[in-house]
C-alpha cells in the first residue's frame, strides 16, 4: 500500500471513466494501522476542508492506484 501523502490529491475515477472527485484525506484504523477508506472531495474552493459533501470510499472498492485511483461501482 502507498502511504498517506502519496493517495491524497489524487483524482478517483469509476470503472466507467467517470471521474468521483480528489482525495482530500484517508481515514486510517490505528489499532492495525491499515486504510479503512478514502475521503473524496467533489471539488470547489472549499475542496480541503472536510464536508457532509465528501464521499467515503471503503478500501475493498479500490481495484488499482497509479497516476489514478480507479474504482469499481456498487
Amino acid at each position: 500500500m502507498r502511504t498517506k501523502e502519496e493517495i491524497i490529491g489524487k483524482e478517483v475515477v469509476d470503472v466507467n471513466a467517470i471521474v468521483i472527485g480528489q482525495v482530500k484525506d484517508v481515514d486510517i484504523n490505528f489499532e492495525d494501522r491499515t486504510v479503512e477508506r478514502l475521503v473524496v472531495g467533489q471539488g470547489g474552493f472549499l475542496q480541503g476542508i472536510r464536508s457532509s459533501e465528501d464521499i467515503l470510499i471503503p478500501l475493498h472498492m479500490v481495484i488499482a492506484i497509479g497516476d489514478k485511483i480507479l474504482i469499481k461501482r456498487e
